[in-house]
C-alpha cells in the first residue's frame, strides 16, 4: 500500500464496503458521541467521515487529535445506516473504521476555524492565508481559476494563436502608471522596470513576423488598490494579432470569453457574442455613467434639458444657461412612491450632492397625476412631455441630475445601479457583455488649456493623418473596451504602426519627436522597417474568476494577494534591505521625516 494514502477523500463509496484503504488529510471536524469519535478527514477532493471506539487499538492516540492536525489513517469501510446517510457528500454512504493513526503534522491553536463559514478580518486571513486558503470556498475559487486558466489556453490554441513569452526584467512602459523599478547592480544608477503588460513586446512580436500572439502575462503597476484591482500584480490574457481591423478582434476574443463564461458560469445566462452591443464611449457616459455599464438593468438615462430651459426651476434653468451644461433624467419604473423618491434623494447627498430632483406619478382617483417638487415648478405640460419622452406612467418615478456631465455622470451612474437594484430591475441570473468604442484620443485642461491624451496614445486614430489635422478634441481612436456586469473585463486597441502618424499624434499633446523616440525608442525604431497593422487586447484573469465566482473582491480569487496597503502580511513584505544589498547596488535609503 502506499505510504499516504490507497484512496482520496472522496473516493469511497459502497462498492469499498468491506475494504482495507488508507487515507490522508486533515482533520476537518471532530465529534464525541459518548465515547465514539467521529472524525471528519479533508483533502483537496473531499470528505470522508471516520470513526474510532474504544475496540479501536489507536483510540487514546485519536482522543488526542484536534482540528486542522494533518494525519494517516488506515482502516476498513462499512456501510452507513441508511438513516445516518449524508447525501450532501460524494462519501455519504460509508464510512471508515479506524484501525491504525499516525500523526504527519499536529497544529497549534488556530487564529481563524477553517470549518464552517465564520468571518475573520482580512489582515487575520492574508497573515495565516495558509490556514485561510484550506476553507472550501478558497479551494473552489482557487481550482475555478485553474480550471479558467487552462480552459482559454486551450481555446486560444483551437484558434491557431501560440504562446510566447515575454520579459519580466525591462525598461520602463508607457502604460501610464507607477512602475516597480529594480535597481541594477551590473549598472550602477541605473533601474530595470516590472512591465506594467508586455504591450511593447507584443507589438514587436507583430513586426517580428509572428501572426498571433497569446500569453497568461503577469503584469505589475505600482497602483492604488481596489476592491476590484490589485495594488501591486495582476494576470491577463495578452493577445496582439496582424493585419486585423477592430472588427476582427471582437469577433476573435468574443467567442473565447463566452465560452469561458458558459463553461463556468453556473448556469447564468450568457448573450450571444454576435449580440453583444457596440455603445459609443460617448453614449456609454451619456445613458449609464460609465465606460463600464452594467447592462443587465434596463435603466437608460437621457438627456431632458429642453424640458427644464426657461422654466420655472430656477436651479435647472440657470444651470442651462452655462456652456456644456444639461440635465439627465434616470427612468425608475415601479419607484413612484414619496418614501423611495426620499430615500434616494438621501443616497445622492450621501455621494456630495445637494440632492436629486425627482417626479413621480400616481393614481389620485380620478387618474395619474404627477407629485414632488420638481412637478410643481414646471408645470403639467412640461411634466407630461418629460413623462412621454422617457415612457413612464402609473407608479413610476424619474430623477434628475444637472449641470456639466463629467461632473455628475459618476454619481448619476451609480444612482442608476442602485435604482435598478432596489427595484429588483437588475437581472443578476446574467452576464451581460458589451463592447464600448470610440474613445476619445485627447482631452483638454480646463484649467490650463493644454491638449492631453485621453485615452491610450498608441491607438490609431480613425481617419490616420487627417483626422490629427482637425480639432483634437474631435479625433477618436480604434480603442475598445468590454465591459460586463460593471467591470471593464477587457482592453484593447488597433495600433498606431505608422511613425510618421504616431509622431503627429504626440506632437498635439506636446511631445516633441526626440521625446517620443527617446522615451518609446525600441518600438519606434522597429516601426520603420516594415511594420504590419496589427492589434489586440488583454482580458484581466483575476477579474473574469471574480465575476465567475460571484466574488466582491478580487482578493477572494487570488492565491496569495497584497492587503489594501500593498503589504504581504504573511511574508512580511515590503522589508528593510540589509546593508550589504544597498552597498551592492549603491543605493542609499533616505530617511523620511
Amino acid at each position: 500500500m502506499h505510504s499516504y494514502r490507497s484512496h482520496t477523500c472522496v473516493d469511497l463509496n459502497k462498492t469499498n464496503v468491506g475494504s482495507d484503504v488508507r487515507l490522508s488529510g486533515w482533520v476537518h471536524r471532530i465529534r464525541d458521541h459518548g465515547g465514539v469519535l467521529f472524525v471528519d478527514l479533508r483533502d483537496h477532493y473531499g470528505i470522508t467521515q471516520v470513526l474510532c471506539d474504544p475496540d479501536s487499538p489507536v483510540f487514546s492516540e485519536m482522543e488526542k487529535v484536534r482540528s486542522e492536525w494533518c494525519i494517516r489513517i488506515d482502516g476498513n469501510v462499512k456501510a452507513r445506516d441508511e438513516s445516518l446517510v449524508n447525501t450532501k457528500i460524494p462519501t455519504g454512504e460509508i464510512e471508515v473504521f479506524v484501525r491504525d493513526l499516525e500523526v504527519l503534522g499536529a497544529s497549534e491553536e488556530l487564529p481563524l476555524i477553517v470549518f464552517g463559514d465564520q468571518e475573520y478580518p482580512e489582515e487575520t486571513r492574508l497573515k495565516y492565508r495558509y490556514l485561510d486558503l484550506r476553507r472550501e470556498v478558497m479551494q473552489q475559487n482557487m481550482t475555478l481559476r485553474s480550471d479558467v486558466v487552462a480552459s482559454i489556453r486551450k481555446r486560444m490554441w483551437d484558434l491557431n494563436f501560440r504562446e510566447y513569452q515575454t520579459p519580466i526584467i525591462t525598461a520602463s512602459s508607457p502604460e501610464g502608471a507607477r512602475d516597480f523599478l529594480v535597481p541594477s547592480r551590473l549598472h550602477p544608477g541605473k533601474f530595470y522596470a516590472l512591465p506594467q503588460a508586455p504591450q511593447q513586446f507584443k507589438q514587436l512580436i507583430m513586426v517580428s513576423g509572428f501572426d498571433k500572439y497569446f500569453q497568461i502575462a503577469p503584469c505589475f503597476r505600482d497602483e492604488d488598490p481596489r476592491a476590484d484591482r490589485s495594488p501591486t500584480d495582476f494576470y491577463q490574457l495578452d493577445v496582439e494579432m496582424s493585419f486585423v481591423t477592430q472588427q476582427d478582434v471582437f469577433d476573435t476574443i468574443s467567442p473565447v470569453i463566452a465560452g469561458v463564461f458558459e463553461e463556468f458560469g453556473s448556469n447564468r445566462k450568457v448573450d450571444d457574442p454576435a449580440e453583444w452591443p457596440q455603445i459609443s464611449y460617448e453614449d456609454s457616459a451619456k445613458w449609464y455613467g460609465t465606460d463600464k455599464p452594467d447592462l443587465r438593468n434596463p435603466i437608460k438615462m437621457q438627456d431632458v434639458s429642453e424640458h427644464f430651459r426657461g422654466s420655472g426651476f430656477a436651479i435647472f434653468a440657470n444651470l442651462l444657461e452655462q456652456e456644456g451644461t444639461e440635465i439627465r433624467a434616470i427612468p425608475a419604473p415601479a419607484g413612484g412612491s414619496r418614501k423611495f423618491c426620499d430615500r434616494m434623494n438621501a443616497f445622492a447627498q450621501k455621494e456630495g450632492l445637494p440632492g436629486m430632483g425627482y417626479i413621480f406619478w400616481r393614481d389620485n382617483g380620478d387618474g395619474m397625476e404627477a407629485a414632488g417638487p420638481l412637478a410643481k415648478n414646471i408645470g403639467p405640460e412640461r411634466t407630461e412631455a418629460l413623462r412621454a419622452q422617457l415612457d413612464l406612467g402609473t407608479g413610476d418615478a424619474a430623477f434628475f441630475l444637472g449641470g456639466k456631465p463629467k461632473n455628475f455622470e459618476k454619481v448619476a451612474g451609480k444612482a442608476r445601479d442602485v435604482i435598478g437594484d432596489e427595484l429588483n430591475l437588475t437581472d443578476h441570473d446574467r452576464f451581460a457583455f458589451a463592447w464600448i468604442v470610440d474613445f476619445p484620443i485627447y482631452e483638454k485642461d480646463e484649467e490650463t488649456g493644454r491638449i492631453d491624451f485621453e485615452h491610450n496614445p498608441f491607438s490609431m486614430p480613425q481617419g490616420g493623418m487627417d483626422a490629427l489635422e482637425a480639432d483634437p478634441l474631435q479625433v477618436k481612436g480604434f480603442q475598445y473596451d468590454l465591459a460586463c456586469n460593471g467591470y471593464e473585463l477587457v482592453s484593447g486597441a488597433i495600433r498606431n504602426h505608422r511613425p510618421e502618424i504616431m509622431f503627429k499624434a504626440f506632437e498635439i499633446a506636446g511631445y516633441d519627436e526626440y521625446e517620443v523616440k527617446n522615451r518609446f525608442g525600441g518600438m519606434v525604431n522597429a516601426f520603420q522597417y516594415g511594420a504590419p497593422p496589427h492589434g489586440g487586447c488583454a482580458a484581466g484573469i483575476d477579474r473574469i474568476v471574480m465575476l465567475l465566482a460571484d466574488q466582491q473582491n478580487i482578493r477572494e480569487v487570488i492565491m496569495f494577494p497584497m492587503n489594501q496597503r500593498a503589504e504581504d502580511l504573511m511574508m512580511e513584505a515590503p522589508s528593510e534591505p540589509l546593508p550589504e544589498q544597498l552597498m551592492e547596488l549603491n543605493l542609499r535609503v533616505i530617511p523620511q521625516e
